[in-house]
């Protein structure tokens, strides 16, 4: 039986749609670090993991995301494990309600105060070029001021992830991730994509929110970082 590209995120996203962004080789690939810190080898074969290795830039860390535990490769040490609920949307994505504020497209002119918001909101590793995976929208208000914003990351055939989504603590419990991924997930299905997300497996709020929206829990996958 063939895997679905889900169970292992990063390697279906670097030789996938999103190859133009990876460095290595078939052993091991790493994403180029202006997007984020993802890194993947082939298989757990001592080859792959020091070819995976090799890939750990200096002083920095290398996120892997696989549906099964990941040993860690020979030489490194283990910086953290965390445990990830993987989500996919079923069903027509959800219209939008009545009094949402007004959404719009963030891009280079924005890119400061996205990071400025991701460096506050922990949405996930987020680099300079993260703004640059896709689409990503926002909501600000009458002075301008970016309040939140939602937008992609991993994509593969048929499937895009719903990643970014960030809110300043003064402005959460107003609808505004609701409102953003709703957004998000009616731009990817208008493209024939199927939204799916990952949420920390022990972020109950999140999820909860998440399973209104539409998505239903597929399995968990596994977070391993590692450095020098």
């Amino acid at each position: 039986m063939t895997a679905h590209p889900l169970d292992r995120p990063v390697w279906s996203m670097l030789t996938g749609r999103q190859a133009h962004l990876a460095e290595g080789d078939a052993r091991a690939l790493r994403l180029d670090r202006g997007y984020g810190v993802f890194g993947v080898a082939a298989d757990t074969g001592a080859e792959a993991q020091a070819a995976l290795a090799a890939l750990i830039p200096q002083g920095e860390d290398l996120w892997i995301v696989e549906g099964e535990r990941w040993p860690v490769p020979a030489g490194v040490r283990e910086v953290k494990r965390a445990v990830l609920t993987q989500m996919v949307a079923e069903g027509a994505p959800p219209t939008a309600r009545d009094g949402e504020p007004a959404i719009i497209g963030l891009g280079e002119a924005d890119a400061a105060e996205m990071a400025a918001l991701a460096d506050h909101a922990k949405p996930g590793p987020w680099g300079p070029k993260t703004h640059r995976y896709g689409p990503f929208f926002g909501i600000r208000d009458d002075a301008g001021r970016l309040l939140a914003m939602a937008g992609q990351r991993m994509l593969m055939p048929g499937i895009a992830e719903v990643s970014g989504v960030s809110t300043w603590a003064d402005c959460r419990g107003r609808g505004y991730a609701r409102a953003l991924i709703g957004h998000v997930m009616r731009d990817m299905v208008a493209r024939g994509e199927q939204p799916f997300l990952h949420s920390y497996a022990d972020n109950a709020g999140a999820i909860a929110l998440y399973e209104s929206l539409g998505f239903r829990i597929r399995r968990a996958v596994h977070v391993l970082v590692i450095a020098e």
